[in-house]
């Protein structure tokens, strides 16, 4: 897939004013990529591991939503500072280091013995999933403003890395143990560090700076953008589309287990299934953005994931009807298949969804990449870490398996209303046409007509007249 300029050996970067190697170009996206991987399959480990984890400490539903979720904290709390020092220091740098810290942590699990200590050790396990802000930041700067949407998608199918934890590592717990999983995800992460810091570069931005002697922008001047309320709405739709992305990564497994009654597996290849298009189409997403738009990308993603989320959302009822020859009794639930295939489609809109958030973030805030995606991504992370947590207190609660889609529809209709109000506000501001009162052909003629004739007379119009209809090509996609 070429992502490059124009010239066969050199391409342009987000600065127009600095060109680099597409070789080099090529190295930072792909190498970036295949680390985010190796960082996302540790970060949620503890979707498989922890089910035996659960079994031999004898947690409640509650705690094991605490368990599987404290990494994902620590992702996303790490990701504001994390980009932010990208932005300062280079994203190459802080990727290394992230992942040999996130390296150390996940071998350490096997050292622990008790709930607290699992807790603690989840903790430092959960910075590899900081490694998404660096990335983004560094990704960003080696490619032009119409090409990030594509990189940024491609980087972001790092996702990826989940569904390679639930394909191989039930294979290897159950052959060699948990522990066995924590030591090699533990070396995958190193091996990853020594070979990005060894064939990657620094961005051409943080190499400009250096060769300028400019030093890097304070923490407060990063932090400006913050204070826009559009950045808390991309949060928002971040904290659906990745968030519930990654709640549902954690969950899925032990869902299919209790639910449908599989193994650990079974469970974990379909949950697989569901991971797996929540990753790899977020690439589409970001040639999407680029060609059509994020705006209209988002409305495709939150539209079908209502649709999606309404559905799965149906617990298994029972009726009985008053028959003709008796009472009439029948269940309606959603089966084994049917619940695959629309847990694949949300994963689908979800994918779609990732890639168009971070396509706004370089558009609206080119110099704040770091910073913004950090927050963005910080929320999102949040997402993935307070969902796991309260669909098991649902469970314990309500007592229904599906409240956790319950609670999904709820945050995507809330995104979507505030969206589409959003986008109406705006489109009104650039279009005062728009605020116009909007009747049928024959009312306009008519109240035309009325307004005409008390012009005659001199008689003061209610309103100035209407504006001849105009179309929305004007306005802008992002």
């Amino acid at each position: 897939m070429a992502l490059t300029g124009t010239s066969p050996d050199r391409a342009k970067t987000m600065n127009s004013n600095v060109s680099v190697s597409k070789d080099d170009q090529s190295r930072a996206l792909w190498l970036s990529t295949i680390a985010f991987t190796t960082c996302f399959a540790a970060w949620t480990i503890f979707s498989i591991i922890g089910v035996q984890i659960k079994k031999d400490l004898g947690l409640s539903d509650t705690q094991f939503g605490l368990l599987v979720g404290t990494p994902i904290l620590t992702g996303a709390l790490s990701r504001l500072l994390l980009g932010v020092w990208a932005d300062q220091y280079g994203g190459r740098i802080v990727t290394v280091i992230v992942m040999l810290l996130a390296a150390a942590a996940t071998f350490m699990l096997t050292y622990a013995y008790d709930y607290p200590t699992f807790l603690l050790a989840a903790l430092g396990v959960g910075l590899a999933g900081g490694v998404f802000s660096v990335g983004v930041s560094y990704v960003s700067k080696w490619y032009p403003k119409e090409k990030q949407g594509t990189a940024l998608g491609i980087f972001g199918a790092g996702n990826v890395g989940s569904a390679v934890t639930k394909f191989l590592a039930p294979v290897v717990m159950v052959s060699m143990g948990w522990e066995a999983v924590a030591q090699i995800w533990a070396l995958g992460l190193v091996v990853m560090a020594v070979a990005f810091f060894l064939f990657t570069k620094d961005d051409p931005d943080l190499a400009a700076r250096r060769r300028s002697g400019v030093k890097p922008e304070p923490l407060s001047a990063m932090l400006i953008p913050l204070k826009n309320l559009q950045v808390w709405r991309f949060s928002l739709y971040y904290f659906f589309v990745f968030g519930g992305f990654v709640a549902l990564a954690l969950w899925l497994p032990r869902y299919y287990m209790e639910v449908y009654g599989l193994d650990i597996v079974t469970a974990g290849w379909l949950a697989a299934a569901y991971s797996i298009p929540g990753s790899i189409f977020r690439v589409l997403g970001g040639q999407l953005s680029d060609k059509y738009g994020a705006r209209k990308v988002m409305y495709w993603t939150f539209i079908g994931s209502v649709i999606c989320t309404f559905l799965l959302s149906y617990p298994a009822t029972q009726y009985v009807v008053s028959g003709i020859r008796g009472p009439i009794a029948f269940t309606i639930a959603i089966g084994f298949v049917p619940f695959t295939i629309l847990t694949f489609a949300l994963g689908f809109f979800m994918s779609l969804g990732k890639a168009a958030v971070f396509k706004h973030i370089p558009v609206y805030y080119p110099n704040r990449v770091g910073a913004v995606g950090g927050v963005v991504g910080l929320i999102g992370g949040l997402g993935g870490f307070i969902l796991p947590i309260t669909f098991g207190i649902m469970n314990d609660l309500v007592g229904v398996w599906t409240s956790c889609f319950m609670l999904l529809f709820l945050i995507v209709s809330v995104s979507l209303m505030w969206m589409h109000g959003a986008i109406r506000v705006i489109e009104k501001r650039e279009h005062p046409e728009l605020r116009q009162p909007k009747d049928l052909p024959k009312v306009e003629a008519l109240r035309a007509e009325i307004e005409r004739l008390r012009a005659a007379q001199g008689i003061p119009t209610l309103r100035p007249a209407k504006p001849a209809a105009a179309g929305l090509a004007g306005v802008p996609a992002e």
